[in-house]
């Protein structure tokens, strides 16, 4: 399943998650304009490598203080075009909302923080591997999982692909999350033991990421006094405020 968009109304513009995305593509580009060898010798230096703190390398090579900063440098970084593209298509649909919800400079905290907890617990849990972690993934699903604790109810539009024809349903928020989850859960669980040395998917990242994010959105949220209230002509036609279908109501509340 791939969300499509969302019924949460927000009251400003996401300046964060644009700038984001713009830094994430840019990098890209910086990559893709680099030899192979140079593009290799890039990832290594900048993404997250867990044998560098957790492993035998770090016995070795004791990390400086200059060398964490691939905890926060690898979330900008990624391994192919539509790696990129998915994870910047995932921010697009669920950023903004989380963005209003907890304003520019909070934003930027969990934003960060989320990343920082995927990049711990993936390292944590490969501690022993040498192949450099890169991507915004675990950031953006700290964002999944604040958006399913803010807006459990709100609906969310995914395309399911069926034989190469697209196929669109609505979906609660906490539907898609608990589904999303479970599918890094399982592979994450199943990987475990497995040899250290080998790319592919930093499930751990994914769901350590979730759980920040779920657990920092109370916390972070601006207090509903500091909401400017919405109209009742705003947001998604036929939804609350807070992404649910309207029954009648008109969105002046101080919803979600």
């Amino acid at each position: 399943m791939v969300p499509v968009r969302d019924a949460v109304a927000t009251r400003h513009p996401p300046f964060v998650t644009w700038t984001v995305i713009a830094l994430c593509v840019l990098v890209y580009l910086l990559e893709a304009g680099l030899p192979a060898k140079a593009f290799e010798r890039f990832l290594f230096q900048h993404g997250l490598v867990p044998a560098r703190f957790f492993g035998p390398l770090a016995l070795r090579d004791p990390p400086s203080s200059w060398d964490y900063r691939v905890f926060f440098t690898h979330m900008f970084l990624h391994g192919g075009f539509l790696h990129l593209l998915m994870n910047m298509w995932t921010l697009l649909v669920f950023g903004p909302a989380i963005e209003d919800r907890l304003g520019i400079r909070r934003y930027i905290v969990f934003y960060l923080a989320c990343g920082l907890f995927a990049g711990l617990a993936h390292a944590l849990v490969n501690a022993h591997s040498t192949v450099p972690a890169v991507g915004a993934s675990g950031a953006i699903a700290g964002v999944i999982g604040a958006y399913a604790r803010m807006f459990p109810r709100a609906r969310l539009v995914m395309m399911v692909p069926v034989f190469f024809v697209p196929f669109f349903v609505e979906v609660p928020a906490l539907v898609f999350a608990a589904f999303w989850f479970l599918s890094q859960v399982v592979p994450g669980l199943l990987a475990l033991g497995g040899p250290a040395d080998v790319g592919g998917v930093a499930w751990w990242a994914h769901i350590g990421g979730f759980v920040a994010g779920w657990a920092l959105a109370p916390f972070l949220r601006r207090p509903y006094r500091r909401y400017r209230r919405f109209y009742a002509d705003e947001g998604v036609y036929g939804f609350l405020p807070d992404g649910r279908r309207s029954r009648g109501k008109a969105g002046i509340g101080p919803w979600g």
